[in-house]
């Protein structure tokens, strides 16, 4: 079976980090591949390094393709009474397929980290929601916006 030839060094990457006072810690890095806004389309790629940084706590609403492209991805769903499920894990090579009101998860890489490529499909351009920890939402992150903010910050 052939390996990923996909190369993290060709790609411009925004750095993502939370507060401090957060329960669990937030660092990630995300990077832009394409997008069509009037088609509701945005490919992307997070890589966690294997310090333990996760995103933050998020809930999404878009229609998202999950393809594990290299290390591996644990995610714990959030549920209503706050408590987190039993952590998934996918490994270099998993695919999913999520679809729009999911529960509120945490995500973060393995020990050696990993690099997840999501492929989005909104028809309001709505990706998901930012939670606190008393899943309150606190940002509503749209294509737009998350262009806006990887052009700003790269």
């Amino acid at each position: 079976m052939a390996q990923s030839n996909f190369d993290p060094d060709r790609y411009k990457w925004r750095e993502v980090t939370g507060e401090p006072e957060l329960s669990y810690f937030v660092r990630h890095d995300y990077t832009i591949l394409g997008y069509d806004l009037a088609a509701g389309t945005l490919d992307m790629v997070v890589r966690w390094t294997g310090d333990g940084g996760h995103c933050p706590m998020h809930r999404h609403t878009a229609t998202t393709t999950v393809l594990v492209l290299d290390g591996e991805q644990y995610l714990w769903d959030i549920h209503p009474d706050g408590t987190r499920g039993e952590p998934k894990v996918r490994v270099a090579g998993d695919y999913a397929l999520t679809v729009g009101d999911a529960l509120p998860h945490l995500e973060c890489g393995g020990e050696t980290g990993g690099i997840v490529f999501f492929g989005n499909h909104s028809s309001n351009g709505l990706l998901y929601e930012i939670l606190d920890e008393e899943l309150k939402v606190v940002v509503d992150v749209t294509m737009e916006t998350l262009v806006a903010d990887f052009e700003a910050n790269t």
